[in-house]
């Protein structure tokens, strides 16, 4: 064999991420509100592109409904249309396996890019419960959010907004009802009636004129606000000094109730609003619309209301292409042409995309968007990745700082992926329908004879849950019920009152 230099041609193959593609999948990660900011960049960068009806003549249509929108029949479940019958009216460039690049392309080559797993799990397993609620929203866009759904009064609801806005930081009101009632010329059982509506939202204790009605306000959503917790309530300055003895005369309690009492106490928010962050920050707005239909079944749309209508200028651009008198220039207006019409292609993808992965969710929790939570069925990535053919990367990437909205409320869209427990039928069922059940459970159970942890595995497993007491426990103080002492405590209070 000779051993001097020699010319070799050898043929690979390889896939090559162009600004282009980079720019397609990092569309699939942002939500509605982001990638609306995205496009007002763009508009800013590229003079060929304008929004809405603007332009008289388009070239590269706008986003055409059926890219927005999906339908899923009222068949039976095995039958429903996963992919989401996007409808192919023209011929896009974007191949949906190119924005998938975590593919395996066949012949053993993968794509590789550090930021291939920027911000989202791509594992098999469900997401971690503090994956939620990572916006730094302040406290009042966070209760300007939920109130509207609170009421139809719209005076009642005026009111409220404005005790919201009125609120400090620790969440706290510190102005009179009498004041409020003086400066908005209402009576003051509005008012009241306002501030309770307030004192209903989320987090608990939010809205309290004092320390003390902040404490009652979390120990009665815990349902932990008998006689004897009030009592401690009111006397807040005794626990301050640390006269346990007196309190315990007051409460009328032993050593072994007074130190439950005073954990339940220690364990209660005193500033709820400081949880949350005082810079200004995006409200959460669904990018997802799902409602039912006359037939049972599902249609699946994209929220409109937060994405412009992209076109391009063609009038525009006609009339630069006749000024352009330089190859430079020339090919400068080319290149913004492309970019523009890649753009419209993107998005055009990214829809196809999202409402394929949604549709699919759907398909799979069913039970959940018909009955309820404890419906919900244990879902993973993979799953999802696995019935619409792509890598659980992908769908990562779609289900991240997405927000689906249907007639049970407005759920991020990784909240449908739930671990699972084991469950007689061979499936297994979702914590969240787990916890449903024993919330039943206890809600239901007579004061004479109170539920075990013992008993509930026993009520389970007749259910078809298949857990054991330790997992009891955990999901029972999860949804915040106490133990069986506990609860046989305050329900023979509740019927002592």
């Amino acid at each position: 064999m000779a051993l001097g230099p020699r010319l070799d041609i050898r043929q690979t193959q390889s896939l090559v991420m162009t600004p282009q593609l980079q720019q397609a999948i990092k569309l699939l990660a942002l939500s509605n509100l982001e990638v609306e900011t995205f496009i007002g960049e763009a508009l800013d960068a590229n003079p060929l592109l304008d929004v809405g009806d603007s332009a008289p003549v388009e070239i590269g249509e706008g986003i055409p409904e059926e890219l927005r929108r999906t339908h899923l029949e009222s068949s039976p479940v095995d039958q429903l249309v996963s992919e989401g019958r996007v409808a192919e009216d023209r011929p896009l460039d974007i191949d949906a396996s190119a924005l998938d690049r975590d593919r395996d392309t066949g012949d053993g080559a993968r794509l590789e890019l550090s930021s291939a797993r920027e911000s989202t799990g791509s594992g098999g397993e469900g997401p971690d419960i503090d994956e939620h609620g990572h916006f730094d929203l302040t406290l009042a866009e966070h209760l300007h959010g939920q109130i509207g759904a609170a009421t139809s009064d719209q005076q009642l609801l005026f009111v409220a907004r404005w005790l919201i806005d009125q609120l400090d930081e620790t969440g706290y009101l510190r102005i009179s009802l009498g004041e409020v009632a003086d400066a908005l010329g209402l009576s003051a059982v509005v008012v009241e009636r306002a501030l309770g509506l307030v004192q209903s939202l989320d987090p608990t204790g939010i809205g309290a004129r004092n320390l003390a009605e902040c404490i009652a306000l979390q120990a009665k959503e815990a349902d932990r606000y008998d006689p004897c917790m009030a009592r401690l309530i009111a006397n807040l300055e005794l626990v301050a000094r640390g006269e346990i003895a007196r309190l315990k005369r007051l409460c009328q309690v032993d050593d072994e109730d007074f130190a439950d009492m005073l954990a339940e106490l220690r364990s209660y928010d005193p500033r709820p609003g400081l949880r949350f962050g005082g810079g200004a920050a995006e409200s959460v707005v669904p990018d997802i619309l799902i409602r039912s239909t006359a037939g049972g079944g599902w249609d699946i749309a994209i929220n409109q209301a937060t994405l412009p209508r992209l076109i391009v200028n063609r009038s525009y651009y006609v009339e630069m292409r006749g000024a352009c008198v330089g190859k430079e220039a020339k090919a400068w207006l080319g290149e913004k042409l492309a970019d523009a019409n890649w753009l419209l292609k993107a998005l055009d993808q990214r829809q196809k995309t999202i409402l394929k992965v949604a549709a699919e969710i759907v398909k799979q929790q069913d039970g959940f968007f018909r009955h309820g939570v404890a419906h919900l069925r244990p879902l993973t990535l993979r799953q999802v990745a696995e019935a619409i053919e792509m890598h659980e990367s992908t769908v990562s990437r779609v289900t991240s700082n997405k927000y689906l909205h249907c007639n049970r409320g407005t759920f991020e869209l990784k909240y449908f992926f739930t671990s699972g427990v084991g469950s007689s039928d061979g499936e297994g069922a979702s914590a969240e329908a787990v916890k449903a059940a024993i919330r039943t459970l206890i809600d239901a159970e007579d004061p004479k004879a109170i539920l075990s942890d013992d008993a509930l595995v026993d009520l389970l497993k007749a259910k078809g849950f298949d857990l054991a007491r330790r997992t009891v426990a955990k999901y029972r103080e999860a949804i915040g019920l106490g133990s069986s002492v506990q609860r046989r405590r305050q329900k023979a209070l509740a019927g002592v009152r």
